[in-house]
């Protein structure tokens, strides 16, 4: 019997995954009392996944997620490479908005690691690294 093409994919692709793990990540600053300012910021540098307020801070975070520890845990996966690549983006996001151009900034990470029984666990690390 022909199977027709349901415009689906059998699993959900990387890219879905990763938003549910940014809206993850999102409500659980959120429940800390961090305040969104801006989702998925893009430039040429690269990309931001979730800028946030905490106070008079401007929080950049980036979210990993992973579904097995076996390689590596999400959070080690932020490599120095990674940070310079946050760190431009972060300097092209704050010299084109002038509200948070003099802001002092805090680089957090948001690892969340998928256990076989249930959502996953998130580790949050404030202050992950520093320019």
């Amino acid at each position: 019997m022909n199977r027709l093409w349901n415009g689906r994919s059998p699993r959900p692709t990387s890219t879905i995954v990763g938003r549910r793990a940014e809206r993850q990540a999102l409500k659980y600053l959120q429940r800390n009392g961090l305040r969104l300012v801006r989702r998925n910021y893009r430039c040429r540098f690269g990309e931001i996944d979730l800028i946030m307020r905490d106070d008079d801070c401007l929080v950049v975070v980036e979210v990993r997620y992973r579904v097995s520890a076996g390689f590596a845990t999400p959070a080690i996966t932020v490599d120095e490479r990674k940070q310079r690549k946050i760190v431009r983006t972060t300097q092209a996001y704050q010299s084109g908005t002038a509200k948070f151009s003099e802001w002092p900034v805090r680089f957090d990470v948001v690892a969340i690691l998928r256990t076989e029984d249930g959502p996953g666990t998130i580790q949050w690390i404030r202050d992950a690294f520093r320019v």
